[in-house]
C-alpha cells in the first residue's frame, strides 16, 4: 500500500519517540502531556502508516519490533532538526530554558561540573543540569536515543562516532595532610613517597594499580592501607590519617587542609574531554553550554574554596 507521506505529521514523530522512549503507552502519553486515548489512537495511524505493530507486549511494558528500533534513530534525528529550525537564531541566556544531561565519572564532578554550574547559574540561570554516571559500554547508545547531551570522559575512552574537544590535560600529584610528618620535607623522594601507607582509588577494589609496576621496576614497593571506589572521600581519608595519596592536581585545588608534591617518579597523566553527538552539533544553545564548559576548564583553580593548600615542590 503507498504511503501518504502528510499522513506521518511531527505529533506522530514526537508521539513514537515517546513510545520508544517510555516502552509504555501510559508514560508516552504523561511524557506528551496527552490522553491515554489519544495515544494509543497514535500508534494505531503509526501501525497502519509503517504496515508493522512496531510494539509487542512484554512482561515488564511493550518491546519494540526489529522496525522500531530501526526509526528509533531517524526519528530522533528528524525531532532535532525541526528543534533546531524552530529556535531562535540567537542564544538568549537570560531567558533560556533547558535541560542538559551530563554524564560524568565522580572525578569529572568534583573537578569540572561542579565550577561550571557555579557560573552556569549565573550566566543562564534557567538552564538545569542532569549528572549521571559514565556507562562506557551503553554511551553510545545514550546519545543515540538522547539520554544523555554531553560526556566528560578520558580521550581514551571517547567513543570514535561521537565529535569531542580537549577541556585540559591532567596531571596526577601526591596530596597528604597538610601536617604529615612527611609534608615537612622540600620534596619527595622514593623513599619518602614509600615509607607512609597509600590509599588508593580503585573501582575493582584490588590493593594495587599501575603505579606499583613502575615502583618495582625501580626496586622499590608501597604499603596500599585502603582502597576507595571514589575520589570524593579522599580528601578526608588523608584529614583523619597518616595515609598519602596520588591525586589528579585539579582536586588538589580546594582544600587548604592538604598539601601536595611532585610525585618522585614519572606517572603519565590524562587528557579530559568532553563529547557529544551529531545531533546537538549545530545547536545553538549546546554550542554555547560547550563553549563555557571549556571556559571553565581552562581555569584550574576555579575549584578554590578557602586559601592554596600548601605547595611544595612547584607544583
Amino acid at each position: 500500500m503507498k504511503q501518504d507521506l502528510q499522513a506521518l505529521d511531527f505529533n506522530l514523530l514526537k508521539a513514537l519517540n515517546a513510545l520508544l522512549e517510555q516502552r509504555s503507552v501510559t508514560r508516552a502519553a504523561e511524557q506528551l502531556s496527552l490522553s491515554q486515548p489519544a495515544v494509543s489512537l497514535m500508534l494505531t495511524r503509526l501501525r497502519e502508516y509503517f504496515g508493522d505493530p512496531l510494539f509487542v507486549r512484554g512482561q515488564r511494558g511493550m518491546i519494540p519490533t526489529n522496525r522500531a528500533m530501526e526509526l528509533a534513530l531517524p526519528v530522533s534525528q528528524i525531532l532535532s532538526n525541526i528543534a533546531l529550525l524552530s529556535q531562535p537564531a540567537e542564544f538568549d541566556t537570560d531567558t533560556a530554558k533547558m535541560d542538559i544531561t551530563v554524564a560524568a565519572t565522580d572525578y569529572a564532578l568534583k573537578a569540572v561540573v561542579l565550577p561550571f554550574m557555579s557560573v552556569l547559574k549565573k550566566r543562564a540561570p534557567g538552564i538545569r543540569l542532569a549528572v549521571i554516571p559514565v556507562d562506557a559500554e551503553r554511551m553510545s547508545g545514550q546519545f543515540e536515543r538522547g539520554d544523555i547531551d554531553l560526556a566528560l570522559v578520558r580521550h581514551d575512552a571517547t567513543p570514535e562516532e561521537l565529535h569531542f574537544r580537549t577541556l585540559y590535560q591532567e596531571r596526577y600529584v601526591c596530596m597528604m595532610r597538610a601536617d604529615h610528618p612527611v609534608a615537612t620535607k622540600n620534596a619527595l623522594t622514593l623513599d619518602d613517597f614509600c615509607e607512609p601507607e597509600h590509599v588508593i582509588v580503585s573501582s575493582t577494589g584490588q590493593f594495587q594499580d599501575d603505579i606499583d609496576q613502575r615502583l618495582v621496576e625501580k626496586g622499590y614497593h608501597r604499603r596500599i592501607g585502603m582502597a576507595v571506589n571514589s575520589y570524593v572521600v579522599l580528601p578526608e581519608v588523608l584529614r583523619t590519617t597518616d595515609m598519602i595519596a596520588v591525586v589528579p592536581y585539579r582536586l588538589t585545588c580546594a582544600y587548604d587542609f592538604l598539601a601536595r608534591f611532585e610525585l618522585p617518579l614519572d606517572v603519565p597523566g590524562f587528557n579530559l574531554t568532553m563529547a557529544w553527538h551529531e545531533r546537538s552539533h549545530r545547536d545553538v544553545a549546546h554550542q554555547w553550554i560547550r563553549a563555557l564548559l571549556f571556559e571553565v576548564g581552562q581555569r584550574p583553580n576555579i575549584l578554590s574554596l578557602t586559601s592554596e593548600p600548601h605547595l611544595v615542590s612547584g607544583v
